[in-house]
Formats: C-alpha cells, structure tokens, sequence
C-alpha cells in the first residue's frame, strides 16, 4: 500500500481543511490525477495520487481540518495483495494518550469553548498530547484576542512533563479584544453600543451565504481595521507624460517581450523604487517593535470571476526590471483567476498595490494587509484641464490626471512620512522620460 499524505504547501501552511474527494474507494486513480480537494488560510488547491492504482481506504472525512503530514488515504498499486496497513480504519485507531500512556479523558475538543477558540492545529496537538478542555481553559494565550497559539500549547506540554506542577493562570476576561467578526461585533456592543442590536425582518430579502474565501477576507478586513489605526493620504498625479510614452511603445513591448504591458507594471516598478528609498513603509509590527524588511516583496490586488479578492506576491520587485515585473504580475493574474496559485505565491509580501482604477475608480481607501503598514491604491487615469507652468507664463491644457491613495499605520507612520512617501511616487510617474528605450 502506498499511503497519501497531505503534502507541505508552503513554509507558512501547516493544516488543510479536506472540501472535496474527487475519487471513492474502489476506483481507479493514475499517477498525479487529483484526488482530492483541499483548502488552506491562503488558496484552494488539489491533492494528486503519488502512483497509479485503486483508492483502497479514505482516512480523512470531507469537512475536516487536518495538519501537514496526515495519512489521507490509501493506495493499492497493481498486483500487491492486501496488507495490514489496508485494514487499519480510522475508528480501529488508538485513542490520543497522555504523558503517562493511559487514554486521554478529553475526547474531541470542541472549535469554542464558552469565549475561547482554539484552532484545528491547536486542538489535533492537545488531543495528540491527551490536554483535555479543563486544562486550555488555563493556557494564557498570546495570539490575537488571548487565543492560544501553537507554541503557548507546546510550551504548555513541555512544561507539563516536568516533575514540578503547571502554574495556574485565569482565563482571560471578557475585556480582551476579540479576533472574530461575531465577537468584534458583540465587544463593541457591549463596551461602546455603536451597533444596534436589532433584528430586522427578512421578508422580500434574499440570503446569501459568505463562501470561504469571502470569510476569509472579512475576517482580515475587521482584524486590519481593528488592530491598525488607518490614515490615508491623498495627491493627485500629472501622469501625461507616462500615458504618452505607453501608448508609443506598448506595442514594441508586446513583440519584444511577449507580454502586455499595462499601468500595473509601471506603478509595481516605480513602487519597488520608493519602498527602497523609504524603508519604513517596507516593514511590520510586532507587538512594539518595527520590523524593517530588507527583502522588497510587492503584493499586487487581483479581483477573481466571483467577486473576491486576491494578493499573489512579485517577490524581490526592486530586482526586476519593466519587462521581469511585467512576466510575472501577467502570470500571477492569470493563475490567480484560474485558481492556480500555490500558497507560498500568495503569502511574505512587504507592501501592497491595490489599482482601483482598473475598475474605472477614481480613488480609494484601501485597508492595510496585515502584517504589514502601508498600501497603495492607485485610480483611474481621466483627461482634465489643468494649470500649466511655462516660461512665459501660466496656461490651461488638457492632461491625464490620477489620484494616488495611501492609507498607512499612524502606530508607526505619521502623516509627514506617510504623506512624503506617496509625494514620492507620484513625483517619479510626473517626471516619466518620455524618451525611454523598451
């Protein structure tokens, strides 16, 4: 037998949720055919069968959370008679045993417990170590709004097997912030009644259920908002010089490097350039300490079919050149809206480019993707009269104008570094040279 394990999808994924298998029991499967459907925190993806042969047993149901590494199924390849691993089942496995060996009390533990979540990971290592619900009840936790983290629960374990007891700490209160968008929701009713509590009728309204992806986004979007205090500055960009030299040179672009060459190239490029001059946008929070990148890696925002959102990563941006910048943004786009992206593609970004204007959006005030302090919308380009300085004088003309709009975390950027970053940018898309090679 050949087992199927659930592969390591990226450095920062380390469980999966089972959505869909695509092959039963009893059926026939070739070597790299999709078995199964799976989902992380950052992509949908498929799980392919290492060998050819019959779908012999399915260890893992549709709905459940299970960590890298797992045994999800069983393959039996041509010719091999039945073995003992083909006969194991899920229900003849030994139940989860604690530090002493004897079966853990605990049974399943359950996602939430009165105010507390625990996460999939955080669960399968307590049942694994036999922690039973009483004793997370009593692990401080540091991740957000007191959850427990994979490391508090393997601090928590090791410290257990030491001869002296584990120290007795309460639960946190209910004035800890919330991670979820339900508790958010209840926090700030309770503390501050911004939210009425109402219930309005759903006559003549139609439901409709948030897919995963949608709940995801939600989710960040709240956590963002409720963690970083957002300030968003505003300047307005003289672009015609840029729009002239694109329009005379897309053409050669496209025969020279087979690729389209679109406003997102030239913005991704010239943002790679200021992230460098201004590193203090290029960095995170963590707790009170700012964590300066020195690894530029640009997350560009990508609207899919159903209406959702995507940030795949053009990683070491500084580094590449229009035409690299250009490869990569198409083939990311095109992957991302063919649901191809693997996890690794879409995770490490340092700042974001969100171009609203490619939904005709003259500005925006876009929502920073946590960790990080800074993202860049960048609106639609129109023809306006404006003032023109010459020699002899002040005249009016018609130029392409745009509005640059950087929102920016006021825990660590100010408005004079906030507002002279995106000056920045807008002051290199002004001065394009309109008579730069290809």
């Amino acid at each position: 037998m050949v087992e199927l394990i659930l592969p390591k999808m990226g450095e920062s994924v380390t469980e999966a949720r089972i959505i869909r298998w695509l092959k039963k029991p009893g059926e026939k499967v070739e070597a790299d055919e999709a078995v199964l459907e799976i989902a992380t925190d950052k992509v949908d993806s498929e799980v392919p069968a290492p060998v050819a042969g019959i779908l012999a047993e399915v260890r893992v149901k549709e709905g459940e959370t299970v960590p890298v590494g797992t045994v999800l199924a069983l393959i039996k390849q041509e010719g091999e008679g039945d073995s003992e691993a083909s006969k194991v089942s899920p229900a003849a496995a030994p139940e989860p045993s604690v530090g002493d060996g004897k079966p853990s009390p605990s049974g399943r533990i359950p996602a939430r417990d009165g105010e507390r979540f625990y996460s999939p990971l955080v669960r399968t290592i307590a049942q694994q170590e036999g922690v039973t619900l009483a004793e997370l009840a009593t692990i401080p936790g540091s991740g957000m709004g007191g959850r427990v983290t994979k490391q508090d629960i393997l601090s928590y374990v090791a410290q257990r097997k030491k001869p002296a007891p584990p120290p007795q700490v309460t639960a946190p209160t209910s004035s800890t912030p919330p991670a979820s968008i339900q508790e958010i929701i209840q926090y700030l009713q309770e503390n501050f009644i911004l939210i009425p509590k109402k219930k309005f009728s759903h006559e003549n309204t139609d439901i409709i259920e948030m897919d995963r992806m949608r709940k995801l986004i939600a989710e960040n979007m709240v956590y963002s908002k409720h963690i970083s205090p957002h300030v968003t500055s505003f300047v307005e960009a003289d672009v015609t010089a840029l729009v002239l030299w694109r329009e005379r040179v897309k053409d050669e672009f496209e025969r020279k490097y087979k690729e389209k060459l679109t406003f997102t190239h030239i913005f991704v490029e010239v943002l790679a350039k200021v992230l460098r001059e201004f590193p203090q946008l290029n960095a995170s929070v963590e707790g009170d300490r700012i964590l300066l990148k020195k690894d530029i890696h640009i997350g560009v925002a990508v609207a899919l079919p159903d209406n959702n959102l995507i940030v795949p990563v053009v990683r070491h941006a500084d580094r590449l050149n229009l035409a690299g910048i250009a490869a990569v943004v198409n083939d990311l786009s095109k992957r991302a809206r063919a649901g191809q992206l693997k996890p690794d593609e879409i995770g490490g970004g340092t700042y974001t480019l969100s171009n609203v204007g490619t939904f005709g959006n003259v500005m925006g005030t876009p929502i920073i993707l946590q960790p990080q302090v800074g993202i860049l919308a960048t609106g639609a380009i129109r023809k306006k009269p404006a003032v023109i300085e010459t020699h002899t004088g002040d005249v009016i003309g018609v130029r392409h104008m745009m509005f640059l709009s950087h929102s920016y975390d006021h825990r660590v950027i100010d408005g004079a570094l906030g507002g002279a970053f995106v000056r920045r940018v807008a002051d290199l898309l002004e001065s394009w040279d309109v008579s730069r090679p290809v």
